[in-house]
């Protein structure tokens, strides 16, 4: 047990501090603190000495030197049982500090405030905080040290319980729980600076040294399976994207939900117009784009009602009553994800219990890297957010698409690049009628997407998230009816399929670029 004679508090966030430190001053533990912090418990009639009256030292710099001084960090950092440091506190006349309250300066939150200042984020980064915490941490053995105001009632319970001392295991907890919290605020910066000032990248514009940070947002029942753990993280100074979902009605969100969730949304983003997803096991089995948001999600719905059963549901317009009420008549769903809901549609949807009803006002698409973790190390790659230019669009066969079945190409094309490769898509409008997703095989993909489809695949348009290798992808397209089909070309048989198009009457346009999505 370590007794607490003195603390240092000086903080930015001080929500809970008044408690903690009445507690501290009931013990009869001389306090030291700061500006803010210290004004604050002085008028809580707390006692307290002031830092600089401590160290014989004004703060200065405005307010950049308060807590760097030897006073401070030798009495921190002097090992107890050592007599050559205790002898060297007594030389200078330098007392123990046995308790350190410190959080940092809101360094995150300034980054966010719209238009800051880089002079002013500059400042809102903490030196004589993280100095204290971590001096404080390499001695936890004999110094308390707190970094988390979620600590506070622990240790004015363990203080209680042991008249005004604190266990060796409580304090070697808080100790290591300062390096996590100071690693973080230091990634955070760096991330940050390196943004705003174009630190020096290597080749392909990504960091040599990739700093990450996140902070849990919860704990999820299980993972992909009920034998693995699993739990949901924010990104630290991230303030957009499934992050900000509000679950307005359901049972807790489960690891396959939150990844389907996301993969239905960054779908959805592609639309302008009213539009309607649905996705199964990271894939969509049905999108459309309509005139009203009610005649999409049917659209959508019908394209493949069997897969949908217990899809995912995503719209990029809020949810209406007239187009709640063909949800509530499409069958079982886990989750539906919208920017909104008429209050009209919820009283509709009340009695589903298990119906996960989640709202995000937000839909812009976010320019992020994406992560793919593997054994030992991660991949870092730009997200693709490659759009069509018109320009580049060739037509390369004798017959030439119509102005509607362009548009409806270029909806597959959207869709193509949210599905697993291989990818083929069938459309009619801007629909889908059939979709093969995730074959070794692109003709394996078109006779998935053909038996999808059924009848409705004749007359179609056909996207193909990457070039076809050889022409009996073409022959199965024809049997099942397409007029016209959008793929990147670049094959080394690329005159044969153009042939095999020409053969069949098929006209076809090549963008130039793939979407295979792994």
């Amino acid at each position: 047990m370590v007794k607490i004679k003195r603390a240092l508090i000086s903080l930015s966030d001080k929500s809970g501090i008044v408690e903690l430190a009445k507690e501290l001053s009931n013990f009869g533990v001389e306090i030291l603190s700061t500006g803010g912090t210290a004004k604050l418990l002085r008028e809580n009639n707390i006692a307290v000495k002031d830092v600089s009256e401590y160290t014989g030292f004004p703060e200065m710099l405005d307010g950049r030197v308060k807590t760097l001084h030897p006073k401070i960090h030798g009495g921190l950092l002097a090992l107890r049982n050592n007599p050559g440091h205790m002898s060297t506190l007594k030389e200078h006349n330098i007392g123990l500090i046995d308790m350190v309250v410190v959080n940092l300066y809101p360094f995150e939150k300034t980054t966010q405030k719209p238009g800051v200042a880089i002079e002013e984020v500059i400042e809102n980064i903490d030196i004589g905080g993280p100095s204290m915490l971590r001096s404080a941490a390499k001695n936890h053995q004999s110094v308390a040290v707190i970094c988390n105001p979620g600590r506070y009632g622990q240790v004015i319970s363990e203080l209680k319980k042991n008249n005004g001392s604190l266990s060796e295991e409580l304090m070697r907890e808080l100790g290591i729980e300062v390096y996590g919290h100071t690693s973080k605020y230091d990634a955070a910066i760096y991330n940050y600076l390196s943004g705003y000032f174009k630190a020096k990248k290597e080749a392909g514009g990504f960091p040599k040294e990739l700093l990450l940070a996140f902070e849990k947002i919860q704990e999820l029942r299980y993972g992909e399976n009920p034998h693995q753990k699993a739990a949901f993280y924010r990104e630290k100074g991230k303030t957009a994207g499934l992050i900000n979902l509000k679950q307005l009605q359901g049972k807790e969100l489960s690891f396959n939900n939150i990844l389907d969730l996301n993969a239905a949304l960054e779908l959805a983003k592609e639309f302008q117009n009213p539009a309607a997803v649905i996705v199964k096991h990271n894939n969509p089995c049905g999108a459309a784009e309509d005139k009203d948001l009610k005649s999409a999600y049917l659209n959508a719905w019908k394209c493949d009602q069997l897969s949908a059963f217990g899809g995912i549901v995503a719209l990029n317009r809020k949810l209406d009553l007239s187009t709640a009420k063909v949800v509530a008549k499409s069958g079982f769903l886990e989750c539906i994800i919208a920017p909104g809901f008429d209050k009209e549609a919820l009283v509709l949807f009340k009695d589903k219990k298990n119906l996960r009803l989640l709202e995000l006002p937000d839909l812009n698409p976010i320019d992020e890297p994406e992560f793919k973790r593997i054994a030992g190390g991660m991949l870092l790659q730009s997200k693709d957010l490659e759009t069509l230019d018109m320009n580049n669009l060739k037509v390369v066969t004798k017959k030439k698409p119509t102005k509607a079945q362009m548009e409806s190409l270029i909806f597959g094309w959207k869709v193509a690049k949210h599905v697993k490769s291989n990818a083929i898509i069938f459309t009619k409008g801007t629909r889908t009628v059939g979709i093969g997703a995730g074959q070794m095989s692109r003709v394996d993909s078109v006779m998935i997407a053909k038996k999808k489809s059924g009848n409705l695949s004749k007359d179609c348009c056909l996207a193909s998230d990457a070039f076809f290798p050889k022409p009996d992808a073409i022959s199965w397209a024809h049997k099942a009816g397409a007029r016209a089909i959008i793929q990147p070309g670049g094959s080394i048989a690329d005159k044969e399929i153009i042939a095999a198009c020409d053969k069949y009457k098929i006209a076809m346009v090549t963008t130039g670029i793939r979407h295979f999505r792994h």
